[in-house]
């Protein structure tokens, strides 16, 4: 095992029974499989096996079982490695055994999600494995799929990276609309303002962060004392003069890089010792990861 397993817990449980429901009333609508019902006697039974195509980090295995309850006569699922584990080309990652038409109608679905949450948390281990050896964080966006938020959040925490807020409810993020707003009503010190009523509104418990876009803006904002600033589309160049003047007036303030965070740029900004790097692509560009779903035998045919 590569990575700690994280918790697959009530919301991860509760949006992927919905998104069960939705993938199987698409996929089966009122006939079900009419391929399988035509070829495939009602009474065969068969082992499939999912096996990684390519080297990756493993996401969803959970809900391969709970695709398997809503099929009767029941489909036993055995997994055989773990969320967060790193598995190579060939490696069996479980199996479901039980009537081969179910298995069949099951196949896709679960790759789906399989392939899709495994590829997220493959693309965030090999940003963190960029961050190696520095104090930064790899954190995902509120740029995920509709509805699939918080399957997408936890392939994020397979791959070691860490969540960024979770919607709009759960943390304070001032962007550069909500600053122009407050200049659209007659607001002088937008940064100040806002981040002062943040604090009235939440108390101390609500992180909040302030967006700046250059470094006109920063002085502003450290010296109102956030829980961080968020520098937006900084150079690394910029990026360090930030970091010193973050160190000269607010050490305790953390700075995050948001906009643009490659592959290939993600290592500066670690070794120049940002706090938090935020990767939209993490979710919203994330290749699926091939894994397939085989029938190595076949236990009965009548």
């Amino acid at each position: 095992m590569s990575h700690p397993i994280p918790p697959f817990d009530k919301p991860e449980i509760r949006q992927a029974k919905q998104l069960i429901l939705m993938a199987l009333d698409e996929d089966l609508g009122t006939t079900g499989d009419i391929t399988s019902l035509s070829t495939i006697p009602e009474a065969a039974t068969s082992v499939g096996r999912f096996v990684a195509r390519r080297d990756g980090i493993i996401s969803g295995l959970p809900i391969i079982g709970l695709i398997a309850e809503q099929f009767q006569p029941g489909i036993q699922w055995k997994p055989f490695v773990s969320d967060g584990d790193r598995v190579s080309p060939g490696e069996v990652l479980g199996e479901v055994r039980g009537q081969t038409r179910s298995i069949l109608a099951l196949e896709r679905i679960s790759l789906n999600f399989l392939q899709r949450l495994s590829g997220i948390a493959t693309i965030t281990s090999r940003f963190v494995e960029k961050t190696a050896g520095t104090k930064s964080k790899v954190l995902d966006t509120r740029k995920t799929t509709p509805g699939w938020r918080a399957l997408e959040k936890y392939a994020v925490r397979c791959g070691n990276g860490h969540n960024h807020r979770i919607g709009l409810h759960d943390a304070i993020l001032i962007k550069d609309n909500h600053l122009a707003a407050l200049v659209a009503n007659g607001c002088v010190s937008p940064i100040t303002e806002a981040v002062q009523r943040a604090r009235v509104f939440s108390g101390p418990k609500i992180f909040v962060t302030v967006e700046v876009d250059h470094l006109g803006q920063l002085p502003e904002a450290l010296n109102v004392h956030p829980d961080c600033i968020l520098l937006d589309n900084f150079t690394p160049e910029m990026a360090g003069l930030a970091l010193k003047q973050r160190d000269a007036l607010a050490p305790g303030v953390l700075l995050e890089i948001s906009g643009g965070l490659t592959i290939d740029k993600i290592a500066e900004f670690a070794r120049l010792g940002i706090d938090r790097l935020s990767v939209g692509a993490l979710t919203h560009s994330a290749p699926a990861l091939d894994i397939a779903l085989d029938f190595p035998e076949m236990l009965s045919d009548h």
